[in-house]
């Protein structure tokens, strides 16, 4: 492995999805948290999506449906503001429509929480269409918010790898953990049954290729454990038939699930793969994924100014 070692990772600030449904309440009070954690702000976003809807309803209707975003914008600063008093919140009614609001209120060095299901879902365990649009696009990191809320800690945040270009994000994931004061988990998923028949096995056993993913994944815990001394690593080979299966598994025994985010075959724009899809439906706990790039895209967001429980807390506003 010679790429050179990685810098480490600055959380941004925490952009959250508000559309009025349980799920995103809890999604914004899970926010919340992790800005606070952060010392970062939170900025609440309703994306009234008036720029559309201006097509075909009139101007009293436009009006109207602006005055109940403002409303419930201020609704969730209120709410926020019960558990996380000392909480810099801003908010935001966007025009556009949600996909594209969340995107653009991210900027390039945010983070954005979504709920697991929108107002427009039925099935409790399917990611709503908004939810799987951020997540499949956004060129920043996408938390998909999933589990109970009062779920009891595990104390780690497992990082799913699959080689040496995992060290475009891992760094986001081990800056979480320590955010969290949380042991890092480096996981490598081997699916036992995508080998037989491949070129692979023609050239080694399955033995041999089972050493060398062990190695990779403890090399790349190593290069965690230099960028953050202070931080527990630890770097585990899962085995099975089922790679999404064992990591769906692998979520009820952790806080947080980080995974990068490929490209299409051909270059035809971002992907969302099986293992991630799945992991976002069905995961116990939130699912964190982080497009490819993110890390050495333009600069760095400047550093916090302190811890959210040591800042003045600032006034909400609609933009």
């Amino acid at each position: 492995m010679n790429a050179g070692l990685p810098g480490r990772a600055e959380l941004g600030n925490v952009v959250v999805g508000v559309d009025g449904s349980p799920s995103a309440r809890t999604a914004v009070l899970w926010a919340a948290a992790e800005a606070d954690r952060r010392g970062r702000r939170l900025h609440l976003v309703h994306a009234a999506d008036t720029d559309r809807r201006a097509l075909f309803a009139d101007a009293e209707t436009i009006q109207e449906v602006r005055e109940a975003g403002r409303d419930l914008l201020a609704r969730t600063a209120r709410l926020v503001g019960e558990d996380f008093p000392d909480l810099a919140v801003t908010r935001e009614l966007g025009r556009q429509e949600p996909v594209s609001g969340l995107r653009a209120a991210a900027g390039a060095k945010g983070t954005i929480v979504v709920g697991n299901r929108g107002l427009g879902g039925f099935a409790t365990l399917m990611l709503g269409s908004v939810g799987l649009g951020v997540a499949a696009r956004a060129d920043v990191p996408v938390i998909v918010v999933r589990g109970e809320r009062t779920r009891p800690g595990a104390g780690s945040v497992t990082a799913a790898v699959r080689g040496v270009a995992d060290l475009d994000w891992l760094p986001l994931a081990a800056a979480e953990a320590e955010a969290r004061k949380a042991t890092l988990r480096v996981v490598s998923v081997w699916n036992v049954l995508s080998q037989v028949g491949s070129v692979a096995t023609m050239l080694d056993d399955l033995d041999g290729i089972a050493r060398q993913r062990v190695r990779e994944t403890q090399t790349l815990a190593e290069r965690m454990r230099r960028l953050h001394p202070e931080l527990v690593v630890t770097h585990h080979l899962e085995t099975g038939t089922s790679s999404a299966g064992i990591l769906v598994e692998a979520s009820a025994r952790t806080d947080l699930i980080v995974m990068g985010r490929g490209r299409r075959p051909l270059g035809l724009g971002p992907s969302l793969g099986r293992v991630a899809h799945t992991l976002i439906h069905h995961a116990y706990c939130p699912v964190e994924i982080v497009p490819s790039g993110f890390m050495t895209r333009g600069e760095e967001p400047p550093a916090a100014t302190g811890t959210a429980r040591s800042r003045r807390p600032t006034a909400p506003g609609t933009h």
